[in-house]
């Protein structure tokens, strides 16, 4: 596996959204249920998808890209692009919901579902959190049952087409139920862990989880 990257130095975005933690900035109070409501509550719809990062964009081209997959797994991984789509491929359509409140419906997906990538590692009994590393350094942390959720995947492409590199591309992680910065863009490696290790995020004031519906923003949601 590569050695991690270390994190970036702090840009004004960063510095602004850890301001935003510590002020609890969007918070409406409100709470809504999926089944219920479609759009959670404190967000507003877009038909944009703005990009937000760490202030680093990596160019990692699909020949150059790997995934690596370790820890508390039977079978650790270490794909290339060409042998990542040699595997089972999996189309869904979700909406993303992002922590500073836009929304938009109806994305177009196509990757390897974890739950596919969960049967090819093999976890052992004693996994229960995976942490993603991304290739600017970023990491963020998911329990084991967040990351198996049924329409997650690891996508390499959306609306037909390669992912942008601005978007995450060669391959990112997209968990729809949860706010997007779980969903960790210029994907890695990925870690599983018998306990949780917080990430980039988490340990700047924004919460371990991160559910839309329960507008688990921040830690102290």
């Amino acid at each position: 596996m590569d050695d991690e990257t270390e994190p970036p130095p702090e840009s004004k975005l960063t510095r602004s959204k850890a301001r935003w933690a510590r002020e609890g900035k969007f918070l409406t109070g409100k709470i809504s249920r999926p089944e219920e409501m479609r759009l959670p509550p404190g967000q507003h719809l877009t038909r944009d998808w703005p990009t937000l990062d760490l202030g680093l964009t990596p160019n990692i081209s699909r020949e150059r890209w790997r995934l690596d997959v370790y820890g508390a797994v039977e079978h650790p991984i270490f794909w290339d692009f060409t042998q990542f789509t040699a595997q089972p491929q999996s189309k869904f359509v979700s909406d993303i919901h992002c922590v500073t409140t836009w929304s938009r419906y109806d994305n177009q997906w196509e990757g390897l579902a974890t739950r596919d990538l969960l049967e090819a590692c093999r976890p052992r009994d004693e996994a229960r959190f995976v942490v993603l590393h991304s290739h600017d350094g970023y990491t963020t942390n998911l329990p084991l049952e967040d990351f198996a959720a049924e329409d997650a995947l690891l996508a390499h492409s959306w609306s037909g087409a390669p992912l942008e590199q601005e978007h995450g591309g060669p391959v990112r992680l997209v968990v729809p139920h949860l706010y997007f910065w779980k969903s960790a863009k210029w994907l890695q490696s990925i870690e599983f862990l018998e306990h949780d290790a917080p990430g980039y995020w988490e340990v700047r004031g924004y919460h371990n989880r991160g559910d839309p519906w329960l507008e688990q923003r921040y830690s102290s949601d």
